[in-house]
Order: structure tokens, then sequence, then C-alpha cells
């Protein structure tokens, strides 16, 4: 399944613009329940304003705002990555750790966020659950798992420990392209062979039908 999303997807990666760890650590908390195009779109003006975790933890939080509405919940975003930037200020001389437990100590830093920065940033191999990763890998049959974390954990134990974040990168994308939430493109998809999903519609078993139902509306 993975060499067949590789060939579908060459070129999965991930799709936040950034220069360095820093911008990527404040997009990726940016992203949350919003689409990182739209992140891109705003990220222009907030490192012109804020280009460094010093110069953030001292900008204008009602500036942050302004810049942030567009990409909604911009009050709480604003005021976590203001909170982030003075914790790497001061107790990260600026720079972005790499290290998992510093990383979740961070103000609006979840695991999958912290997952996305070791894996994107430090080139660790980690396989970050998003609500794709999470339907996809469910609903096509590579774990069968109730919830993120253990999804996570389902994940790292099947597959080959030096291609979990390609396979990250893949499964969103295979979900963003053909495996989509309400109606997925069975007919264009590239594992459809192998796919549980499609062995139950066809009455050949349903391992991964009840989580794909379930991530039907996520």
């Amino acid at each position: 399944m993975l060499d067949l999303l590789r060939e579908a997807y060459p070129e999965a990666g991930c799709a936040l613009d950034h220069g360095d760890n820093f911008e990527l650590l404040v997009k990726v908390v940016l992203s949350a329940q919003t689409t990182d195009k739209s992140v891109n779109a705003v990220s222009g003006e907030l490192f012109a304003l804020c280009p460094d975790a010093e110069s953030l933890a001292a900008a204008d939080e009602e500036e942050l705002r302004r810049i942030l509405k567009p990409i909604g919940m911009y009050r709480t975003k604003a005021k976590n990555i203001k909170a982030l930037a003075a914790r790497l200020a001061s107790e990260h001389g600026g720079a972005v750790p790499d290290d998992y437990d510093a990383l979740v100590a961070l103000p609006g830093v979840g695991r999958k966020t912290a997952n996305v920065v070791l894996a994107v940033g430090f080139g660790r191999q980690r396989i970050p659950v998003d609500t794709h990763v999470f339907r996809v890998a469910n609903r096509i049959g590579l774990c069968d798992e109730k919830d993120v974390l253990q999804t996570e954990l389902a994940l790292m134990r099947k597959l080959p420990a030096d291609r979990l974040t390609e396979a990250h990168h893949s499964l969103i994308f295979h979900g963003r392209a053909c495996c989509g939430a309400r109606r997925p493109s069975c007919e264009i998809c590239p594992v459809l062979g192998h796919c549980a999903y499609a062995r139950a519609s066809r009455g050949l078993g349903d391992p991964a039908k009840k989580n794909c139902d379930e991530g039907a509306g996520m």
C-alpha cells in the first residue's frame, strides 16, 4: 500500500510553507481546524512582523488577532503563539527544541504538532495523526482503532519504522485527493485492490467499515 501511495503521490510532503523550524512550529499550531492554504496566506504578514521568537513574544496581541482573523479561532491562536514564542525565548534561547517532551510543554502544542515538527523539521520518523490520517488509515485497513492515539500506536507497530513520515504525508494526500470524508472516490483509488472498505462494500468482510463510517463526518 505504501508503495502504491508513493507512486500515486510522489509530491507528498508538508504543505505548510516554512523557512525554518520556528515558522514551521508556529504554522502547525495555526493550522488547527483550518487549511494549510489559509495558514500560508496569512503567514507572510505574520513573519514580516515577527521573524523570530523574540519579536513574536513582544508583538501586540491585538495586531496578531488582526492578522490571524481569516483563519478562525484567531483569538486563541494569537494568545497561544505569543505565549509559545515567549517560552521559546525564555527557556530555549529562541530555538525550537528537538525533544518531544519539551515541545508538548509549549503553549498550544499537542502530540500531533510535536510529531509534525520532529518529522518535518528534524527528520525524525513520526506518524502524526490528523483527521485525514485517522480516517484513511482506519478506512483502508492499515489499522482498526477508535481514536487518534491508538491509531498512531497501531501504525507505529505495523508500518516500517523508516517509512512513518512518508506514510503520514501519503495518507494526507490520499485523503485530500481521493479518500474523502463523505464520499471516497473508489473508482480512481490507487490502493483499491487492498482496501478493507472496498472489500466490505463488495461483501468480502468489513474489518474497517465501522471506523470508516464513524470518520465520515471528520
